[in-house]
Parts: C-alpha cells; structure tokens; sequence
C-alpha cells in the first residue's frame, strides 16, 4: 500500500486534516486496496481518544474522562460510526420490509431505535472504560488497542459480503470487494498490534469481538441482504465495546 492511499484512507475514516496534495491523483476505485492500513488507523484513533482519557482522569476523574474520550472519538471521526450505528438500528428495528428498512437508514432524521443506540452505547462505554480504569488497566494501550480491534474487525463485514443497496455509497468502496489475502493481512496485522499492546488479555478480548462481528454480519444479512456503510459503522461500534467489556 503506497502512502498517498494510507492518507486518502485516514482522510475517508477520520476528519484529521491533511494536505491535499498528499491525496491528489488516487482514484476511488484504488480505495479497497487501503483496507490493510484499517488497523494503523484505529491505533491512531485510538491513541488519540487514550491520550484525552489519560490527561483528563487526574484532573476530572474516570468517569468524565472517560466520556472525554467518547467525544474525542466522535470528533475524531466525525461521528461517522455512531450515526451508522443510529442508521442501522432505526432500519433493521423498524419491522418494516427490506425495502423500507434501507429506505429508513438513509434517512438522515434521527428515529427512536436509533437514539436508544446512541444512548446506549455512549452510557456503556463510559461505565466500561470507567470500570477498568479503576481496575488500573494500563489506559492508553487499551483504547488504543480497542481502536486497532473494531477496525480490523469490520474487514469481515465486507469480505464476500453483497452491498445491500442498489447504487454506490461510501461502503460501496470495499463491501463485497475485499480478497481473502486482503482480509488476512488485515486481521493479522491487527492482532499483531493488539498483542503488542495488551499481550495474551488483548488477544481474548479480540476474540470475543470477532464472534460478535461474525453474529452481526449473519444477522445483517439476512434482514438486509448485505451490507451497507451504515452497518460498517454499527459493526465498529459494537466491536469496540464488546472489546472493551471482555477485558473487565
């Protein structure tokens, strides 16, 4: 993977700013090669988010840094993944036919399914990662191990998965166009560096969130058909945490 694309890559996923002429000339149809440098990302998202939870506990305590870190993330990001995650709980809790439930996820409204998510998901994350602070896990490899883990995860989402809507969008970019090498650097890669941050413990926690991803991609499939950049994102969210909670 040539550089420019691992930046064209971190621009896509993050709202970190970069200089145009580091992603000038790439086509997007060069865009699925990128997926390797998914787990690079995520550490440094995930750095990113450790390092506001480790300057602010002193000052404010776990829990408020902890929802620091939350915020960190979705500015981070752009809130990309969480309103995937709202998308796709609005649709596929809608009991709606397939049609409508796609139809629901593109709207840009928020619904009641899809607060509860975010609800839920920022509450847990913040009593999760509250909670192994306190147990004095070393904080800012965690996170950023959490960030590496969901984001080397959701390659499985994509690999020989059907894009569920008719027409592109953003996950249009890899879903369904992912190889089998691709898939395996990526997990490998991200293992790696999981391991190399939070040892044998790091390793378990991946494997619970790999179970979770594969249940999720199952799931997804049936009621959708496949998959869309929404369920990217929700897969994201939902690996980081069950991540984080096979740690406690």
């Amino acid at each position: 993977m040539s550089l420019r694309l691992f930046w064209a890559t971190l621009q896509l996923m993050t709202r970190i700013p970069l200089p145009a002429s580091w992603t000038q000339g790439l086509a997007m149809d060069n865009y699925q090669r990128g997926i390797i440098g998914f787990p690079l990302i995520g550490l440094i998202v995930g750095a990113i988010g450790g390092a506001v939870f480790t300057l602010l506990a002193p000052w404010c305590g776990g829990p408020l840094a902890a929802l620091g870190y939350v915020l960190a993330l979705a500015l981070v990001t752009g809130a990309f993944h969480l309103d995937g995650l709202a998308d796709t709980c609005d649709g596929v809790f809608s009991a709606r036919t397939r049609e409508k439930m796609l139809e629901i996820m593109r709207d840009s409204r928020l619904g009641t399914n899809g607060g509860l998510a975010l609800i839920f998901i920022v509450v847990a994350k913040v009593l999760v990662i509250s909670e192994l602070a306190l147990r004095g896990v070393p904080m800012l490899a965690t996170l950023a191990a959490a960030g590496v883990a969901c984001r080397s995860l959701v390659v499985l989402m994509m690999y020989r998965q059907p894009y569920a809507r008719e027409g592109n969008g953003l996950g249009n970019l890899y879903i369904g166009k992912i190889s089998g090498g691709q898939t395996l650097f990526t997990l490998v890669l991200g293992a790696a560096l999981v391991a190399l941050l939070g040892h044998g413990q790091g390793l378990f926690a991946l494997g619970y969130a790999l179970i979770a991803v594969l249940l999720l991609r199952a799931y997804l499939r049936r009621r959708l058909g496949g998959q869309t950049g929404d369920t990217l994102g929700a897969a994201i969210e939902i690996a980081e945490l069950i991540f984080l909670l096979a740690l406690l």
